[in-house]
């Protein structure tokens, strides 16, 4: 036969203290004290009770979980910044509920219904789109969402993202310095606005320098169109000097590419990327890139979430965090250049 669920009332009874005593016990953030915790703690691994965290939820309205969405996972960054965003709001008494989604709105929408239904505290978009008409119903649902590595114009979301369009400058500056003469760029998904504003701040540096870029491709954020991109820009009369491409990503894929047709990347033609995810310090590659500060972005997108569950009425807010270039040996280093 079936054992009977152990109760609260059983676990209150033997520990000699109230049921909601019990209750505090296991809510994060609740107080009690550390002989009422000891004694609740001992009593239920002696009876093996385990928290009914449905039935609290239906009772306080609160879940405690956090839905995050994201497009997919191939990208080094994102499990990275999965990990980080999952520890830093479990240390916060949260979980997360984790759905991938076409990069398409009408993907993402049907994703957000689902989320709705499952009565989530919050929402976290990761480098992924909503369109207005959700955003409005998940405001009237009292539910707050928060975009992570991406903005999005007009639909009063808060959004953390590094300084994107400053990163895409500092990587022509760090080229032009470089005496590159042919600078092509495959870019991020140009319906992304991380993706856009890169390639805008590669272009007013560019500009500044008196250079029109070589190659202008969108790259999709995807490794396959990256590396047929570059199959094209190495089979053309005339090679670039160098590569910027839009994400770490896609990076892989064009110096794998150029290795293929017997370039060395670095030697032959500078490549630099962009987030430095792990694999680009990995010696295979040795990636020249701009870092995305995950660590902070993470932490100021859970203050963010936590501060509109916690006070609905705190307005939006759109956070860009400073990255930083990382040296190495994919592209030439500019003589005197800052180490």
């Amino acid at each position: 036969m079936e054992r009977a669920k152990v109760t609260s009332a059983e676990v209150a009874a033997l520990a000699g203290v109230s049921q909601s005593a019990v209750s505090r016990v296991f809510t994060p953030g609740a107080s009690a004290s550390a002989r009422t915790v000891e004694r609740v703690r001992s009593a239920a691994e002696q009876l093996g009770y385990r928290p009914n965290v449905l039935a609290r939820a239906m009772v306080s309205g609160k879940s405690r979980i956090i839905g995050l969405v994201v497009a997919y996972l191939d990208n080094q960054f994102y499990p990275v910044a999965l990990e980080r965003l999952s520890n830093a709001l479990q240390e916060k008494g949260y979980h997360i509920l984790i759905f991938t989604a076409p990069n398409s709105t009408d993907g993402v929408d049907k994703v957000m219904h689902d989320l709705m239904a499952y009565q989530v505290d919050g929402i976290i978009l990761a480098s992924v789109s909503i369109s207005s008409d959700l955003a409005d119903r998940a405001k009237d649902a009292g539910i707050p969402v928060v975009l992570f590595n991406r903005g999005q114009d007009d639909m009063g979301l808060s959004a953390i993202t590094s300084t994107n369009r400053a990163g895409g400058r500092l990587a022509a500056e760090f080229l032009l310095a470089g005496e590159h003469k042919r600078i092509a760029h495959i870019a991020g998904w140009q319906g992304s606005s991380t993706g856009r504003d890169r390639q805008a701040g590669f272009l007013e540096a560019l500009d500044k320098g008196r250079i029109t870029p070589h190659a202008l491709i969108d790259g999709m954020y995807d490794r396959d169109v990256a590396a047929a991109c570059a199959q094209d820009l190495l089979g053309a009369k005339t090679r670039p000097d160098a590569i910027f491409v839009g994400n770490d990503h896609m990076a892989f894929a064009v110096m794998d590419t150029m290795r293929a047709a017997g370039i060395s990347p670095g030697e032959d033609i500078s490549v630099l990327g962009y987030d430095d995810v792990p694999l680009s310090s990995w010696g295979a590659y040795d990636l020249t890139t701009i870092r995305q500060p995950v660590n902070r972005m993470v932490d100021t997108a859970v203050d963010t979430m936590l501060t509109q569950i916690e006070q609905p009425e705190t307005p939006p807010r759109q956070i860009e965090i400073d990255g930083q270039l990382i040296v190495r040996s994919s592209a030439r280093i500019p003589e005197g250049w800052p180490q």
